[in-house]
């Protein structure tokens, strides 16, 4: 297990500009560029490590992302914003499109003027020329730790959420009837040794809706899966749209009193469907079931107060301050322990979300 803020974030989104640095030349000025020779293959080696790829561009957009499409390249890319406006607003755009931090967000282009104006406005995004994008992927920082099968499929989700926007936005706006339409199922059960993979890349790879920040390697998340003292559980999502995949995680402690959560977390592509609120009160009700008192850890960081939000409207509240901080072992390292939290005994078990069908499976 690893403590929180222990490493540097891999890359989650590589934001290309086009003229000059995808193909050699300008389509606005009658060329008709080719992509450079080495751009076709580090597309498809970042995608299949799940690093999604967006562009950020000067020019005409529907001359731009018509010849994407000649060019055979439009399908790898998961979002793009064409036209003449600044480009570091338009890099935090993407990271607000797709829900990333900025801190795992890399952009790439031939001018070094728009490289700069990309680092003094948007310090935390890293920023490369385009002679090195076809050395990016031998860098460790597009070299995630986890490679699974859903990260592989990470480009086709983030679509698929696309056409989730669109259709929103041609609902009229109220949001109640259109959660309800999506027909969103929830499948929580316990982890395989098949989710272990996806389960330890979700501790890296989460971080907003993350309530402790503790990393788990598979071999951590084996052992505690097979320890009568734990619980380790997975929320699976989908819709009419198609499958989110496995975007939740649970790990609790079991004691004879009490049911504790050292790590909950939720993948940010579903902040806006309740995901949380849902897994939360399933949680809250299986502890009570089974006699134990509902407990959660929380440690705040820059970018997790959503969490704290989310627990509690879930229940959760402050308990008196501890020795040390925390709990049995809780204390993070540094000796500054997590904030406790508990659900009161006579708080009423929380409804999980009238537009949510859950699925709970045992074994």
């Amino acid at each position: 297990m690893t403590a929180p803020g222990s490493s540097r974030r891999t890359v989650k989104c590589l934001v290309w500009d086009l003229d000059d640095t995808l193909w050699d030349g300008v389509v606005l000025e009658g060329d008709d560029p080719r992509p450079f020779p080495h751009v076709p293959a580090a597309l498809r080696t970042l995608d299949a490590r799940g690093i999604l790829h967006a562009a950020v561009s000067r020019g005409d957009h529907a001359v731009a992302t018509a010849h994407l499409d000649a060019c055979g390249l439009a399908d790898w890319f998961c979002a793009v914003r064409i036209g003449w406006g600044d480009k570091a607003a338009e890099v935090r755009r993407i990271a607000e499109t797709l829900n990333i931090g900025l801190d795992t967000v890399a952009f790439i282009d031939n001018d070094p003027a728009e490289r700069a104006q990309v680092n003094a406005e948007l310090p935390m995004v890293r920023c490369y020329s385009a002679e090195l994008a076809g050395q990016l992927a031998a860098r460790p920082e597009f070299s995630p730790v986890h490679v699974t099968a859903e990260a592989a499929g990470r480009r086709q989700l983030y679509r698929t959420e696309w056409r989730r926007r669109q259709a929103e936005e041609e609902s009229g706006g109220d949001r109640r009837e259109f959660l309800a339409s999506l027909g969103l199922v929830m499948e929580i059960s316990p982890a395989t040794e098949d989710d272990l993979a996806r389960a330890s890349e979700l501790t890296v790879r989460t971080n907003q809706l993350n309530s402790t920040g503790l990393i788990y390697s598979e071999d951590e998340l084996r052992r505690l899966s097979a320890s009568p003292g734990h619980q380790i559980r997975l929320a699976r999502l989908r819709d009419r749209f198609g499958d989110y995949g496995t975007v939740g995680l649970s790990v609790t402690e079991l004691t004879p009193a009490e049911s504790v959560l050292r790590l909950m977390l939720m993948s940010c592509r579903v902040a806006s469907r309740g995901a949380s609120g849902v897994m939360l009160a399933h949680l809250i009700q299986q502890a009570r079931g089974e006699g134990r008192r509902p407990v959660t850890h929380f440690v705040p960081t820059a970018v997790n107060r959503n969490m704290l939000v989310t627990l509690r409207f879930a229940g959760y509240a402050p308990v008196g301050a501890q020795p040390g901080g925390a709990r049995r072992g809780g204390a993070q390292p540094g000796g500054a322990g997590p904030m406790v939290l508990e659900v009161p005994a006579d708080h009423p078990d929380p409804e999980p979300g009238g537009h949510v069908r859950l699925l709970v499976r045992n074994a």
